[in-house]
């Protein structure tokens, strides 16, 4: 399922992390790494060194990208590098779809200082305009990231976004033999006390009971062997939030785009904040061109 894995690294302690987590993916996978270092050039970085022009951020990014390198060797991951200028979100998205990486793998919080890139808000740019699926990873100091996924969360709510993450989310369970756990939430914080309010309440309930049917139906043809389906009522991010915790979960597959109107819930802003606050890893799935 994977070959090349892309890794947008600055050399924090999540980017560490990201890269120990992509290296177990790669193992499994038999795949390579590349790590990719984006020197941004919306800041003045060139200076002099006797005599000569340098880059300094391009050579930080060098130095950031061998010690990388370092640690891939000691793991035994196959893997390859570069170094490239731009501005780092729109950067790292055309990179991975002209060279056609098969993932994307983030941390959502970089280093601090002059040199950050990696910081939530260009993760959650990097989401919102890739074509190829981003696994991103919070990392806070109490968290784990656990591979090979045991149990996969695949929220849906129907819409032909949700539809196409969750084929990628059900082929990548039937290639780890993992548990597949399918979520609807029908949001009723909206509804008011009116009758129209409770036809519409019947309704979304009887529409995500079939989302939730239609993904678990897809599952079994997948051969993913085993299924746990959840029909939820609540917030979104809260419901997704608490399934993670009450299940065991150890990743997330979503759409960054669902149903448009009042019944959507796998907007971008829903995707967003999952990957700013699942305790998983949060893999997005975009519908591309």
């Amino acid at each position: 399922m994977y070959e090349d894995i892309l890794l947008p690294f600055d050399g924090s302690d999540g980017a560490a992390e990201a890269l120990h987590h992509a290296a177990e993916i790669a193992h499994w996978a038999d795949a390579t790494i590349n790590v990719l270092f984006v020197a941004e050039t919306t800041r003045d970085s060139v200076t002099v060194v006797e005599t000569k022009v340098v880059d300094t951020l391009v050579q930080e990014g060098e130095d950031i990208v061998e010690e990388a390198e370092k640690t891939l060797n000691t793991l035994g991951v196959d893997y390859d590098s570069d170094v490239v200028q731009g501005h780092p979100a729109p950067t790292i998205v055309e990179y991975a779809e002209q060279y056609e990486y098969d993932v994307i793998v983030m941390p959502t919080h970089g280093r601090e200082g002059v040199s950050r890139y990696l910081i939530g808000s260009v993760t959650e740019k990097v989401v919102r305009l890739s074509s190829v699926p981003v696994l991103t990873a919070r990392m806070q100091p109490d968290e784990q990231l656990v591979f090979p996924y045991e149990n996969i969360l695949i929220p849906t709510d129907g819409s032909a976004g949700a539809a196409h993450a969750a084929e990628y989310g059900l082929s990548l369970a039937a290639a780890l033999d993992a548990t597949v756990h399918v979520l609807s939430v029908v949001d009723d914080t909206s509804l008011g006390l009116d009758v129209r309010s409770t036809v519409s309440g019947q309704e979304r309930e009887q529409a995500a009971t079939d989302a939730v049917a239609d993904l678990v139906s897809e599952a079994e043809s997948h051969g993913v062997s085993n299924s746990v389906r959840h029909v939820e009522h609540g917030s979104p991010i809260e419901v997704i939030l608490d399934t993670i915790d009450s299940n065991d979960i150890h990743a997330v597959v979503m759409g960054t785009t669902g149903r448009r109107g009042s019944e959507r819930i796998l907007l971008g802003s829903v995707a967003e904040k999952t990957v700013r606050s699942a305790p998983v890893p949060v893999i997005t799935v975009g519908r591309g061109e």
